[in-house]
């Protein structure tokens, strides 16, 4: 048999919330009832669903404000990284995401976390990189990172 749903939040494969759909009863009874992910079609939930969706929109509207004020603090910041170097311009180590979110830290007083920062791969040459930073799915910024001997 299957039962008629309303999604209250958005679930792979299946729909996004607010979505009608039809799950086997299983599914429904053991895993989306349970966990708060769906509930039967009716008025109420309809509210419920609304509700949802307002309290989603604000929070969203105050995480982008804030992302939007730190991107704007980020694109002033710059970072030096001192680091050791043999034959020429080639590190002895590398530079990683954790080595320029502590600079950061440390530098421009600006707290980001590891996954924030897009790094394809870790920085071995001395030199000027413009690093970006995703703040938000919405927001990314570019930060100035020079790499130098020390």
């Amino acid at each position: 048999m299957a039962t008629e749903l309303l999604l209250l939040a958005d679930i792979e494969n299946l729909g996004k919330a607010g979505d009608v759909v039809k799950v086997k009863d299983g599914y429904a009874r053991n895993f989306l009832l349970p966990k708060d992910l769906a509930a039967p079609v009716s008025q109420g939930a309809l509210r419920r669903l609304e509700k949802l969706r307002k309290e989603r929109e604000e929070l969203a509207r105050i995480q982008i404000a804030e992302a939007k004020d730190k991107a704007a603090k980020l694109a002033k910041a710059s970072v030096t990284l001192r680091e050791r170097v043999v034959e020429g311009s080639h590190l002895y180590g590398s530079v990683s995401v954790a080595d320029i979110v502590k600079a950061l830290s440390a530098e421009s007083k600006i707290d980001l976390d590891k996954s924030q920062i897009v790094l394809a791969e870790p920085i071995k040459e001395t030199g000027s990189y413009d690093i970006t930073v995703k703040l938000h799915p919405e927001v990314s910024c570019t930060v100035k990172v020079w790499v130098v001997e020390g």
